[in-house]
This record gives C-alpha cells, structure tokens and sequence, in this order.
C-alpha cells in the first residue's frame, strides 16, 4: 500500500486570478449614491437648466468608481491559504483557518467562501474579514466530519472592495485539496492515557520477568528435582561437570490480529445520546479497533490489522512502533462498508495462512439471526484451534430497548416477542463459542472501545495467551 498521509493535512495557499471574463461589479454604494442624483429633477421641474447637473453628478459618480477600481488590488495580489490546527477525526469538531494576504497598496473588506463538502458541513461557509495593505487576516469556520475516508474539498471564492465601497472585484483562489478524515483519535489517546496511568503498562515499562516456560532464554542455573530433562543445556553440563538447568522468562511480547468485519450488517446507523450524528456500526468498530491497537502498541505487542468485505480491504502484518500506528491509522480511516454480505471465510483464511504463530484474534462483527448456524461463528470456532479469540459482537440499541419495553398493545406484543426471541438466539449461538474457549461478547457500541480494550489487559495480565 501507499505511504500514509500525515495526521495534520499539510497547509495549501495560490494567488487568486480573475473570476469570470472580467471580475469586477457595482459596489453598494454605487446605486445608492447614483440614486441620489435624481434628486435634481426636482429643481430640474421649475428650473431646466439644472438637468445637465444631474449628468455631472452621474459623470461624478463613475469616475469615483472608475478611481476605486483602479486603486483596488487586483486578483493576482491576494493570496489565499487554508491551514488545519489538527487532522480532522470522524464526529469531532475542529477548525480550518483561512488566511487572506494583501500584497496591494489598499485596505481591503472581503467575503470569502470556502468550497467545503457536505461531509463537513451542510453549507459553505461565508466569512468576512478586513485585510490591510501589505499585511495578512485570517478567519476560521467549523466543521464536523460526518464520514471516514477522503475529502475533496475545493477553490475560495473572493468578493472585494475598498472602504469606499464603490467598486468591487471577484477573484478566486485555486487550493483545491484532498484530505484525510480519521477515526477519533481522542478516544484512542484516551485510552492510552488510562493505560499508562494503570499497574499493566508499569508492569509491561519494567518488563518483571516471570520465571516460566517461556520461549525466551533468560540464564542458567543448578538443576533441580522437578526440572524438564528438555531443559537441560547439555553443553554447559559438560563444562561444570553437572546437570545444568536453562531458566526461560514468559515472553511479554505477543501478537495481536484485530479483525474488522465491513460487511452490510456493519452499515445500520446508530446515534448515541452525546453525539449529534448517527454513526455506523463500522465507525464504531473501527474507533475500538484503533483503542485497542494503541494500547497494544504502548503494552510493547505486535498489532496487525484485517479488514474485510466482499473482499480483503486492508492486510496489514504484525507490528510496532509509532510509525506502524500511524499506518494502521491510515488504513483505518479508508474502511468502508460494503452493501453486500462479508466473505467470513476469505478472512479466516487469510488470517490462518499468515498467522501460524499463536496470538490474540480480535475479532469484531455482527451476525444475523438465521435458523442455522452463521458463518462468522464456525469460522470464529475453528480459529480457536490455534489462536485466542476474542468475539465482539455489536449489539443493535433499538432491539435491546424494545426487549426491555412493557408493551401495551397487541401489535407491541408481537414486536415484543419478536426481539425477544432475536435476543434469545444471539445469546445461544454467543453461549456455544464461550464453551468452545472463545472470549464471546454482545457489547454495545457505545462501549465497545472500552470493553476491548480492558478485556485485552486481563488476557496480558493473566497471561491467558
């Protein structure tokens, strides 16, 4: 895959350039000050020898507009730039900030207009600054990403005048710009931050070595009643002339795969109280997946990344370090939905066939409920002969609360009924994973992130992998 974006989208600034075959117009005062002459054809009535002062006033009039456009700057002297304080994250209010500078000799009053999508907002925004000679403004708007992914947005449009307001010149500013909105990246660092502050990440900082049958060599020592004879280190044994034990420490570092299921059951929307948007399930999915990724990073864990469809969207190999973070951020933030059913096979396969090595599957779906067994299950039961899984189902609000309802009428009673056998099967097919040693969950979207992220700690902390 290509090199990820950076995080901040890099600032963007061009010189304007006329707006249609001339970009220039009538200011406000213009007309009324034009208006203004027809007064005369009030004396005019009595005394026509003043009709020619109304010309000269309207002679008047256009050669101070003739004077103001002259002295206006023209489009090539302004310069727009448009500056991110930080990436813009799904659902997370930021700022962009629009930079003007005037490179004329006049003090200019600009509206500008950004060409922002509807993914942003649902308007462009129409701001209004003053810029003096020789010098730069700046205004900023905000914005409330609604969807992942990239985002085109597109040319500022300029309409200018002096302080005298007669004239008027229309520029516009080429800074057509592609950026990148990421999941939210504050609820990561949250998390993280929760991490640092608890007993694991100060276990996993000092890295306490356990003493055990781990794969990793830590020293030799005597032998003792009770050691493997697979322990021995022949070698040394020769050299001292009696049995010789190796001491290997548990190994801390692990592998963790998080599994990312983008199928059409991802795609039902779902708002929640303290959020104004509705959100998919995926967005959901993938806010938890990029928690849990960095604080399996922070713990010193290998992370990889599978997210699949129809097809295999992102395969991304085990790793660490800040810069594999940021790629498995890049990958998250091009996630998307698919209208059709997720291939659950295709990722199990593809998980089998380059994970041999043991490790921790997180795996985050949803299933429908169908008289037979879904796919996602058997795959998630047959992933348990050489992995640990984790399976995280996404609850739906809207059927749990009609579960719990009272219902009153006979149509509510069906209903009722309905998701309360719905419910009653989730909770069988969740039942027969947990009795296969798979780590079952139904957990809500709202909670998902922290669900995960707190069952990953108690897996490192009981060593269960």
């Amino acid at each position: 895959m290509s090199a990820p974006q950076p995080l901040v989208p890099p600032p963007i600034a061009a010189r304007g350039h006329a707006l249609g075959r001339l970009g220039i117009a009538f200011g406000p005062r213009f007309f009324v000050v034009l208006l203004l002459g027809f007064l005369w054809l009030v004396p005019a009535w009595w005394a026509p020898r003043l009709i020619p002062a109304m010309f000269l006033w309207d002679l008047l009039v256009f050669v101070v507009f003739a004077v103001d456009l002259w002295r206006l700057p023209k489009a090539a002297e302004l310069e727009g730039r448009r500056q991110w304080g930080h990436a813009p994250s799904l659902a997370t209010t930021s700022q962009i900030k629009l930079v003007l500078r005037n490179f004329g000799g006049t003090s200019i009053r600009c509206n500008l207009v950004d060409e922002s999508p509807v993914a942003f907002r649902k308007l462009p925004p129409s701001l209004d600054l003053v810029v003096e000679p020789h010098a730069s403004s700046e205004v900023s708007y905000p914005i409330l990403p609604r969807a992942r992914g990239d985002v085109n947005l597109g040319r500022l449009y300029l309409r200018y005048q002096s302080r005298l307001r007669f004239a008027e010149r229309w520029a516009v500013v080429e800074i057509p710009q592609t950026v990148r909105v990421l999941p939210d990246l504050e609820q990561a660092r949250q998390h993280a931050l929760y991490l640092i502050r608890s007993r694991q990440v100060e276990m996993e900082r000092r890295r306490r070595r356990q003493r055990g049958h781990g794969r990793e060599f830590e020293s030799l020592r005597d032998y003792r009643q009770g050691d493997e004879m697979r322990d021995i280190c022949w070698t040394a044994t020769a050299r001292r002339h009696h049995l010789t034990t190796r001491v290997f420490e548990i190994e801390r570092s692990q592998v963790v795969r998080v599994v990312l299921d983008a199928g059409r059951l991802l795609r039902a929307e779902i708002q929640l109280p303290d959020n104004p948007l509705r959100l998919a399930k995926l967005d959901f999915a993938v806010n938890a997946a990029l928690s849990l990724a960095q604080v399996a990073i922070q713990c010193g864990d290998r992370v990889g990344l599978l997210a699949y469809g129809r097809n295999i969207q992102f395969n991304l190999a085990a790793g660490r370090g800040p810069l594999h973070l940021r790629t498995i951020v890049d990958c998250l933030a091009q996630v998307h939905t698919e209208s059709s059913e997720a291939d659950h096979s295709r990722a199990a396969r593809a998980l089998l066939t380059e994970q041999s090595r043991r490790s921790l599957v997180v795996w985050i779906t949803d299933f429908a409920e169908t008289p037979t067994t879904p796919e996602v299950i058997e795959y998630a039961m047959q992933m348990t002969q050489r992995h640990l899984v984790v399976f995280a189902a996404m609850s739906q609000p809207d059927l749990a609360e009609l579960a719990e309802a009272i219902p009153h009428t006979a149509k509510e009673m069906y209903r009722h009924t309905a998701a309360l056998e719905i419910a009653q099967r989730r909770d069988l097919l969740l039942r027969s994973l947990r009795q296969r040693g798979v780590f079952a969950f139904e957990l809500t979207p709202g909670l998902l992130a922290s669900s995960l992220v707190n069952q990953y700690l108690d897996i490192k902390e009981r060593n269960l992998l």
